[in-house]
């Protein structure tokens, strides 16, 4: 029974040239659905079903992601915003999977959050607030960490936050700034630990 949902962008020119290849067995790649610049869903597997759409990676210490999730395409190159109508199609289209699996919004992520270094999609330009703010996604905390807060305690809160992957500390900031701070940048700042919601942090 699945217990994730995995967000990915297609990284490529077309949701036709997507189609071909997630329906192509020869390349050993699928999604349960993919949802077009224009809102269509295309879907591809039964969500019962185990689709080839994670890889290798790992999130709250379960790995084998592929036989626990659900993978959503979504037909953009990374590089460009994700437009209305498709983000409209896939808040319809997560309603009804949490609803229909009893999935949390903690459950919903990134190929980023359980591939970190490996994956950058949906990227830089996903609007996870959007989904946090409909209760789609796990909502962020708004707590700064203290000034000269160590990478050991970062990483143990992005342990318990569900960043378990094998990783260094510099990736693990890259993947937690992707999903939270994408506009982050330089070494780990007092901001990089408000997804964590630590109130303990207030001064």
């Amino acid at each position: 029974m699945p217990s994730l949902v995995v967000i990915h962008y297609t990284a490529m020119d077309s949701a036709q040239a997507a189609l071909d290849r997630l329906c192509d067995p020869e390349c050993e790649v699928s999604a349960h659905y993919l949802i077009g610049r224009d809102g269509t869903v295309w879907q591809m597997v039964r969500e019962t079903h185990r689709a080839w759409h994670a890889g290798a990676g790992e999130w709250h210490g379960q790995s084998d992601i592929n036989s626990r999730s659900i993978g959503i395409e979504l037909d953009n190159t990374g590089f460009h915003p994700f437009s209305e109508l498709q983000m409209t199609g896939l808040e319809i289209l997560l309603r009804q999977i949490i609803k229909r699996w009893s999935i949390t919004p903690e459950g919903v992520i990134g190929h980023s959050d359980m591939a970190p270094g490996r994956k950058f999609d949906p990227g830089q330009r996903f609007d996870w607030q959007r989904l946090e703010r409909l209760g789609l996604a796990a909502r962020r905390g708004v707590d700064e960490g203290p000034q000269d807060a160590p990478p050991a305690l970062f990483r143990a809160l992005a342990h318990d936050a569900g960043f378990t992957a094998d990783t260094d500390d510099a990736t693990l900031l890259e993947a937690v700034r992707l999903r939270y701070r994408p506009w982050g940048k330089g070494p780990l700042a007092p901001a990089d630990f408000t997804p964590f919601g630590k109130t303990a942090f207030r001064a």
